[in-house]
């Protein structure tokens, strides 16, 4: 019994600390949820003005609808892997899922020329990965901004003015 009782004493210290960790930590995430519930609600009642139909942004609620209804998606089927570099050495690896935004009609010659669009798209991203783009906060909106318009102007180089938007659907970076 004597071997027994400090070790029932420390795992007893340990359920406690676990169950007391849980408890507070889950009233901190309940808190930070009510701010951003809180946050969203306040934005939602000073934008209730902003027009959400791109018909209506637009003025022509007939030509909008049309060319929101013949718009269509290309996504590379593979990710692009880029390296970032620090005193010449690989510090980490971007990684980004991409899509591009077209006209439907124009699917077919984007495909065509899928293989001088991503060597277009890989070139800028090398290009941003030298300049510190994805250096700090890289998912800032401004940083990202950024990257989109960079990203559109070579896509658009590439492969015509067919191309619309770029959407970064997954970025990630992987410190090595």
């Amino acid at each position: 019994m004597k071997k027994i009782t400090p070790l029932l004493i420390i795992l007893l210290a340990f359920l406690a600390g676990t169950v007391g960790g849980d408890i507070l930590g889950h009233n901190k995430t309940l808190e930070q949820t009510d701010q951003v519930i809180d946050s969203i609600a306040q934005e939602g009642q000073e934008t209730s003005d902003i027009p959400t139909n791109p018909a209506d942004i637009n003025g022509d609620l007939g030509k909008g609808s049309d060319i929101e209804a013949n718009l269509d998606w290309f996504t590379f089927p593979n990710q692009f892997f880029v390296p970032v570099l620090r005193n010449g050495t690989p510090f980490a690896v971007m990684i980004l899922s991409l899509s591009i935004e077209m006209p439907a009609s124009a699917r077919a010659d984007i495909e065509a020329k899928k293989h001088r669009l991503r060597d277009a798209l890989l070139n800028a991203l090398l290009v941003e990965a030298n300049t510190g783009a994805f250096d700090g906060n890289f998912t800032a909106e401004p940083t990202l901004q950024r990257l989109r318009t960079t990203l559109l102007a070579a896509g658009q180089k590439a492969a015509g003015p067919d191309i619309r938007r770029i959407l970064i659907e997954d970025i990630n970076r992987q410190v090595q």
